[in-house]
């Protein structure tokens, strides 16, 4: 280390405060105790390569302070805010003050990585995040925390807020750069006017240049320091960033302009070296102003969450921090309030409007037993909500992880620019060199400014921004608009994709199917009774026999413990008909996904399903002899005259090991169904509807949408191998579902597009996940990925387009490094521009469809 500097840290030692400790075998100095205990664990855990790997002369500082009261983050209340404390396998992420270098990100990384428990261990560098993966039972997080300490670091669990705290303190730096440079060159103007005037040939021409290296030289080391740091961190990692070229262009000027001042021939530049300073800091405060902008979606997603919420505790209102709101609580909404958990409604009714999360405009009824959402806005009604989640495991946390992880992913064609930014640098590099090259023969001073042109003008600022705006603007978007993007990359695939598959149930259709006909059947295999005999429209205008609401009740107890939407409509049925089903005794329960369901009911053996699960039961579907009644379900089972209407599926129901009863359930089609498979047929896109229901009933629900293809029978584990096929054939294909049931199938596909749900299962299997259940959402996200893909395309043309012009202008010297220092962030703020317009895309879309829903204005 350098001598009468800390051995840790690297500041210079006070010699009257020094701290001595051996260490390794030899005696050490340090600034402070903390550098010395700090050191003392590094070296007692092995992990001395840290100094090894600082890079020399490296000036850390002392480490901070470690935040107090540890064994609060231990309590599964506290964590609750930041992770899932249901399982002892947890992951958290910590924002960790004292990162300073890549040596910093080993040293935690192995640090925590050798304790007993932790499963993953990864720093992120600009971001100053680590994201730690750990066994609870086995480690506790104050323990964690207390190492990073130990070790020379200060973590905290990672808060969106004040992550946007340190952004704000970022861009407030960055405007105090700026403003010292603008002061700087409002005072050097007058120094340039009067060398300008005459006084560069007279005898304060000494005077002068010494004045402007006074003011030039703190503003190249306060406002430049953002450009050299940025330029000495990439080298030191082996990469050429943005900012070398900036940098080695101001010194380039500042250092000749200190040869001239200390006596040498020609003009000086300190005024250039300023200018190009604030103007170049000017574009880049702009730039971080209008990528936040363009990046607020997440923002405005963090705003919707309430900070306070009234909680009914023993008959009292009490008003708490969000934070201190727990499971199972009781929250009063008032009229106008915003709901702060999720929950279940538990006394009153309203109205709840949801649009900032589903992107609908009408508000939805609320009523006793109904789920509400975070976020959403409460309306004229007064609510009682039990909550069933909060904070980041509410569907607004999870939609804000959503969008913040596909903003910070990267698409594949963004992989390709970051290749290319290094080479990019050292082609600017290598046109400097040439350009000098050419002009130094010539006039020494011409080589110089042109040269330092280049570097300036030259910009791969614009072609970094090219993918990673474009993807923040879209992601942002579509989350506003109830598209839920979980990955940049995603946007890029769903632009090639040319063939859609539609589940039926819940996707198409509403997916809550309701049951319009019963078939009673008598108990002896032979006619019906007379008033049992046939289908019959329910409810029925005539009085029922004794058999039917007994059947109907053990049929609805057993489909009571079933959360197939078939069995709901049974169950609503029932209760419709006034028959309790609250003391049937249920035992011995089976599901067969996309078959049926067996059991028994206070001592009945019930088999309830398709034909061929009655069959696979040993049981034979009967066929009655009179009447001219129908077996099975007619192609047309609704009374001639009736409109084509409802599409149905039929329900065999078995007692005992006869056919007793016979329900047809139907479910509607979306209303918007029809037109989404003909756009994106418009589109040149294929449409499939994959079903379990038999062929004849999905060619009924195809003709209804137009001529599309059908894949029936098809039972949900099956869903997954039809994708794959497809998949062989050589076509790209979006599978979009309920995301439940058809979670194999939406994992399986190119892209997974989960429809009207919000739940885990979707966001796990499903690559977009749509809030809303209107089916348009599907074109939208559609539309959004090629018009993504597009502008990407477009940004990386204007970077390119820009640097063919100016670069042969810079290299023969007919731009200044000022006009370079002006270019160069208007490049930057173009691409920016660019992709702010993809806003436009569902404003267009809105103002189409007003245009169709008032075809005469």
């Amino acid at each position: 280390m350098i001598q009468g500097r800390c051995f840790h840290c690297g500041l210079p030692l006070d010699r009257t405060e020094t701290v001595t400790a051996t260490v390794a075998g030899g005696e050490r100095h340090f600034c402070c105790t903390g550098c010395k205990s700090v050191c003392e664990a590094i070296f007692a855990a092995g992990l001395e390569g840290f100094y090894r790997r600082t890079p020399e002369g490296e000036v850390l500082g002392p480490p901070p302070e470690p935040p107090k009261q540890l064994a609060l983050y231990d309590l599964d209340e506290v964590q609750a805010a930041y992770l899932d404390t249901t399982a002892d396998l947890r992951e958290i992420n910590l924002h960790v003050e004292g990162i300073h270098c890549a040596a910093c990100v080993w040293l935690i990384e192995t640090g925590l990585s050798k304790m007993p428990g932790v499963e993953e261990a990864r720093v992120n560098l600009t971001g100053r995040r680590l994201r730690l993966k750990w066994d609870n039972s086995r480690q506790r997080l104050s323990s964690l925390i207390g190492r990073l300490g130990e070790i020379g670091y200060a973590a905290v669990p990672f808060d969106p807020e004040t992550a946007e705290g340190a952004l704000k303190r970022g861009n407030r730096a960055l405007l105090f750069r700026m403003a010292f440079a603008a002061f700087a060159a409002m005072n050097l103007m007058w120094v340039s006017i009067a060398l300008y005037a005459g006084a560069d040939e007279g005898e304060f021409r000494g005077l002068f240049h010494w004045i402007g290296f006074a003011i030039a030289t703190p503003t190249l080391i306060y406002s430049g320091w953002p450009f050299y740091r940025g330029a000495w961190l990439g080298l030191r990692q082996g990469a050429l960033t943005m900012d070398l070229p900036i940098a080695i262009g101001a010194s380039i000027t500042y250092l000749y302009s200190l040869y001239v001042t200390v006596g040498g021939q020609g003009h000086v530049y300190w005024d250039t070296v300023v200018n190009f300073l604030f103007v170049i800091l000017v574009g880049r405060f702009l730039e971080a102003m209008s990528k936040r902008q363009a990046m607020a979606s997440t923002q405005r997603l963090l705003d919707l969450q309430p900070k306070i919420a009234t909680v009914l505790r023993d008959g009292e209102e009490v008003v708490v921090p969000i934070r201190a709101v727990a499971m199972g609580d009781l929250l009063l909404v008032r009229p106008g309030e915003t709901i702060p958990a999720d929950g279940i409604v538990s006394q009153g009714r309203s109205e709840v409007d949801e649009a900032m999360l589903t992107g609908e405009s009408e508000p939805v009824k609320r009523a006793i037993g109904d789920s509400v959402t975070a976020g959403t806005l409460n309306g004229a009604g007064v609510l009682e909500v039990r909550v069933t989640g909060l904070l980041r495991d509410t569907a607004l946390g999870r939609i804000i992880r959503l969008v913040e992880d596909a903003q910070s992913s990267k698409a594949p064609i963004q992989s390709l620019a970051d290749r290319i930014v290094p080479w990019f640098v050292a082609l600017t590099i290598g046109l400097a060199l040439i350009t000098f090259g050419l002009w130094s023969g010539r006039d020494l001073e011409t080589a110089l400014m042109a040269a330092t042109s280049v570097l300036i003008i030259t910009c791969p600022c614009a072609f970094g921004l090219a993918t990673p705006m474009a993807i923040a603007v879209a992601s942002g978007l579509g989350a506003r608009h109830g598209i839920l993007i979980k990955q940049g990359a995603v946007l890029e695939t769903l632009s090639d994709i040319d063939h859609f598959v539609f589940d039926k149930t819940g996707t198409l259709t509403e997916g809550r199917p309701e049951v319009i006909q019963v078939q009673t059947l008598a108990a002896d295999l032979g006619e019906p009774t007379e008033l049992e005999a046939g289908w019959q429209r329910w409810p029925a205008d005539v009085a029922f026999s004794h058999a039917q609401p007994e059947l109907l009740r053990l049929v609805a107890a057993l489909e009571r413990v079933s959360e197939h939407p078939l069995a709901h409509a049974v169950v609503r049925l029932a209760k419709g008909a006034g028959i309790g089903l609250g003391s049937a005794e249920v035992r011995d329960v089976h599901v067969e996904p996309g078959a049926g369901i067996s059991g028994s009911v206070d001592g009945h053996r019930l088999v309830i399903g398709t034909r061929e699960w009655l069959r696979e039961n040993g049981i034979d579907c009967q066929t009655p002899a009179a009447g001219g009644n129908p077996s099975a379900l007619p192609e047309s089972p609704l009374p001639a005259g009736e409109p084509a209407a409802p599409l149905g599926t039929t329900l065999h129901c078995a007692i005992d090991g006869v056919e007793r009863l016979r329900l047809l359930a139907a479910d509607r089609l979306r209303a918007d169904a029809a037109e989404v498979v003909q756009r994106l047929q418009a589109d040149g896109i294929r449409v499939t509807l994959l079903t379990g229901d038999r062929e004849a009933v999905a060619r009924r629900i195809a003709a209804q949408l137009g001529t599309i293809e059908v894949i029936a029978d098809v039972r949900p584990e099956d869903k997954d191998r039809v994708i794959a096929d497809l998949q062989r054939r050589g076509e790209r294909v979006a599978m979009v579902g309920d995301g439940i049931n058809d979670a194999p199938a939406l994992v399986r596909a190119d892209v997974g597009i989960a429809v009207g749900s919000g739940t885990d299962v979707s966001i796990a299997s499903a690559d977009i996940v749509l809030m809303s259940a209107e089916l348009m959402r599907v074109r939208d996200a559609a539309a959004l990925s090629r018009r993504t893909l597009r502008t990407i395309r477009q940004n990386i043309g204007l970077s390119i387009t820009y640097n063919l012009i100016m670069v042969p202008l810079a290299m023969a010297a007919l731009i200044t490094p000022l006009v370079a220092a002006i270019s160069m962030p208007l490049s930057s703020l173009a691409v920016i521009g660019n992709s702010a317009r993809l806003r436009r895309l569902f404003k267009q879309g809105a103002r189409s469809s007003a245009a169709r829903s008032n075809p005469r204005g």
